[in-house]
């Protein structure tokens, strides 16, 4: 087989996957510690015929422009906003992204953050870090998802994923959703609606247009005080300011996130940290987007962008 492309990959990925894309060609993987900065990216790219890439890259016209030799751009993800697969399109470079695989992970992480947010697992864990446990007391009390009533916010395969596990539990499940299909034993209802009651709210939506800053704080002061917010899917859904001004009046009753505003590289005017006040209030759970961070997923989404690549340079 040729050994005439160059595939340029962004992140470390496993050795078998490495192995498979050496069989194409030669392999420019770019080992971290963090990521490649766009002029980074674009002088890796000028003789690339492939990228794998991934969240922390960002793929526009204008880099595609100093990539002649680029046949196909495969995203190791699953929300690709930060690339340009329209731009791609128009210069006859296939785009591919991992949709599927991220899910059940991702809404099993969710789960677990709503969890912990409701049942003060955190508190209570520092309580017995710290040596000040001294046996059961009348304290941490908190609320559990068996019987709550629960706003799934976005219900494409994310949140119908939630959905399917919130059940067990027997949750009153409303969903808010303009255009996604019915979803079994969830009740439809406008967001208004939906925050006026939710004693939890899951956020599952992607970044769009329409769902950039769809929490803000209207929607935060229109929600149920003491509400235990849960963001997995994107963080320019919520406009995290508001969030913290919620927790620190003491309205918002906690904010658990695996997903921050200053991981959207599509944004221009996305924020360079997460703000310091967020990251230090204590009615907080935070996860570094560890979504899809399940080593038999994250393998899997490797191999499955690896095929992508196949499917384009191998001829036949």
């Amino acid at each position: 087989m040729t050994q005439a492309h160059r595939i340029l990959v962004t992140q470390p990925i496993h050795a078998e996957v490495h192995a498979r894309l050496a069989r194409l060609g030669e392999v420019d993987v770019y080992p971290g510690p963090g990521a490649l900065t766009r002029d980074e990216l674009a002088a890796r790219l000028r003789h690339a015929t492939a990228l794998m890439g991934f969240m922390t890259d960002r793929v526009d016209d204008a880099l595609l422009a100093e990539a002649p030799h680029l046949r196909v751009v495969s995203a190791a993800l699953k929300g690709y906003d930060s690339y340009d697969a329209a731009a791609c399109a128009r210069r006859g470079i296939h785009f591919a992204s991992v949709p599927d695989l991220l899910t059940a992970p991702t809404a099993e992480l969710g789960i677990g953050l709503a969890i912990a947010l409701g049942r003060h697992v955190l508190a209570g864990d520092a309580r017995v870090r710290e040596g000040r446990f001294a046996g059961w007391r009348p304290q941490f009390y908190g609320r559990g998802l068996a019987g709550s009533q629960v706003a799934v916010i976005g219900l494409g395969n994310l949140g119908r994923a939630l959905c399917e596990r919130l059940r067990p539990f027997g949750c009153q499940l409303v969903g808010v959703d303009p255009v996604a299909p019915p979803t079994s034993g969830v009740v439809r209802v406008g967001l208004d609606a939906a925050l006026a009651s939710a004693d939890f709210v899951l956020i599952a939506a992607p970044l769009t247009p329409d769902t950039i800053g769809l929490i803000g704080a209207a929607q935060i002061a229109a929600s149920r005080p003491g509400t235990l917010w849960v963001n997995v899917g994107r963080g320019s859904v919520v406009d995290e300011a508001a969030m913290l001004a919620g927790l620190e009046r003491g309205h918002v009753g906690g904010y658990a996130a695996d997903v921050f505003a200053f991981e959207d590289w599509s944004l221009a005017d996305r924020p360079r940290e997460i703000a310091p006040a967020l990251r230090q209030c204590p009615r907080t759970v935070f996860t570094p987007h560890l979504g899809s961070a399940v080593r038999e997923v994250r393998l899997a989404i490797e191999h499955a962008a690896a095929e992508a690549i196949e499917r384009v340079l191998v001829p036949g």
